[in-house]
């Protein structure tokens, strides 16, 4: 592997301080900038287009699973919000409302949605009439909003974007089949777009989403070792469905309620991707999702034929990747920094000597190999090493995740550990709130999900000693 060589002075090194290196890669890598709207931000076109990648990936995923997209409204009637009471409760103090519309103070007033799930079954209770009606597979792409108290570009911020599905099914089976399949595809979609390597599993009835039966969740490591909750996807039962009568006549001619799913990803995956991959030069971005796969820099440029030479390349690569020539005239020092900084995942020189050979350099930004390929052979090798950049990735990523793993079986090592060894931690659980909760407080992890891989550690507790039901993965998260 190439020495790493600090490219970009201007970020902060990751060791020194995560928190700032991980807002100045943000700001230098014109991801977003911070608005004059406390807690919002404005994603900016690099930021956007990822997002849009990730969007796109995602949703040709939803519709080759059957699923199709709707718009709801933004606002929510506080009558309709309160139909459910353990939704309601679980979104409280985050809810922005709206009393006045012009100079008018409303009757009723309206809250921003902080999810749509009412506004759904409000939808689902119109529609849906006989078992021919069912399944109902919507997802919606949208911003919402929740007031947050602290907030931190991607991660946690007032008004965030991301899809939401919601599923109605005509039993209880077909809804805990979706509820799995769609959390299997977030799972394919971190791993195999995103080279983020997750541990899938179920929340803790303590953790799991406001009104749902169960939630299960993809979660992933940090660089820090802190976990990030990269994906949900919960189990409703038939509890919303009850609360606004929707029914419908099942196949044995009997009014029977529904049963429903809802689930989703945000633009916090973004934030995943930068603490996941990144760097002390910026981004580091994964193949399938960088706005830019490869970048063309023109050397010597002023040389007669090699930005025409750069600009012809470019459009025969535009054929098979997304690719961006630069010919500006800044320095050819200043553009390799740049690029770095943007984490665009190769980098092809072509100068006046590599036009004699017929060939080019092309460059990794995961390790900085660099390989000279004849120009005859760029649509077979580019694709080659953009496949290998995502692999060299996800086998980092998931490497670093083995090496921030422990094992623990009493509460002392517990406490140890989640000082001293930032990662996630392997436990037994009883199943009792206390312990969780204990947890919570005197050791400071919050339980991240019980996976579906299990182990036996030990047979008691990690908490109260007592008999265990459950291995646990434990950590700090965002």
């Amino acid at each position: 592997m190439a020495e790493q060589k600090k490219m970009v002075d201007e970020i902060t090194s990751m060791e020194e301080d995560f928190a700032k290196w991980y807002t100045d890669v943000v700001r230098k890598a014109e991801l977003a900038s911070y608005s004059s709207v406390r807690g919002c931000m404005v994603i900016r076109p690099y930021g956007t287009a990822l997002w849009e990648n990730v969007r796109d990936e995602l949703d040709s995923r939803f519709k080759a699973t059957g699923h199709e997209n709707v718009m709801m409204p933004l606002f929510i009637p506080e009558s309709l919000l309160q139909k459910e009471k353990d939704h309601v409760e679980g979104f409280a103090p985050e809810v922005a409302w709206i009393t006045h519309g012009g100079e008018e103070k409303l009757q009723e007033r309206l809250c921003v949605r902080p999810t749509s799930e009412v506004l759904f079954c409000d939808h689902y209770s119109e529609v849906i009439h006989s078992y021919r009606d069912l399944p109902k597979l919507y997802n919606q792409w949208c911003s919402v909003v929740r007031w947050e108290k602290t907030t931190r570009p991607f991660l946690r911020t007032m008004e965030f974007f991301w899809q939401e599905g919601h599923t109605m099914h005509e039993t209880a089976r077909e809804a805990m089949e979706e509820t799995e399949l769609m959390l299997n595809v977030y799972a394919d979609f971190a791993e195999n777009c995103l080279a983020i390597p997750v541990v899938k599993g179920k929340k803790t009835d303590k953790e799991k989403f406001a009104g749902a039966v169960a939630t299960y969740t993809i979660e992933a490591l940090m660089h820090d070792g802190k976990a990030l909750q990269s994906g949900t996807s919960h189990y409703f039962g038939d509890d919303f469905s009850r609360a606004f009568d929707i029914q419908f006549t099942g196949r044995d001619n009997t009014l029977q309620y529904p049963h429903q799913t809802s689930w989703g990803m945000s633009s916090r995956i973004i934030g995943a991707i930068i603490m996941t991959h990144g760097d002390d030069n910026g981004l580091v971005l994964p193949p399938k999702v960088a706005p830019v796969q490869v970048v063309v820099l023109p050397i010597a440029m002023h040389k007669e034929g090699v930005l025409e030479k750069a600009a012809e390349l470019t459009k025969t690569l535009s054929k098979f990747c997304r690719v961006k020539l630069d010919g500006s005239d800044n320095s050819a020092g200043w553009k390799f920094a740049e690029y770095e900084m943007k984490g665009v995942p190769l980098r092809l020189e072509i100068g006046p000597r590599d036009i004699e050979k017929n060939q080019c350099v092309l460059v990794r930004r995961d390790n900085r190999e660099k390989t000279f390929v004849s120009l005859d052979e760029l649509e077979t090798k580019i694709p080659q090493l953009l496949e290998a950049v995502h692999k060299g990735l996800y086998e980092k990523a998931l490497k670093r995740r083995e090496e921030m793993t422990y094992t623990v079986s009493n509460f002392e090592e517990m406490k140890d550990y989640a000082d001293n060894k930032p990662g996630f931690i392997k436990a037994m659980w009883c199943g009792k709130l206390e312990c969780e909760e204990k947890l919570k407080e005197e050791a400071g992890v919050s339980s991240r999900c019980i996976p579906f891989e299990q182990e036996k550690i030990s047979e008691t507790c990690v908490a109260c000693g007592e008999a265990a039901e459950d291995m646990l993965y434990w950590g700090k998260a965002y």
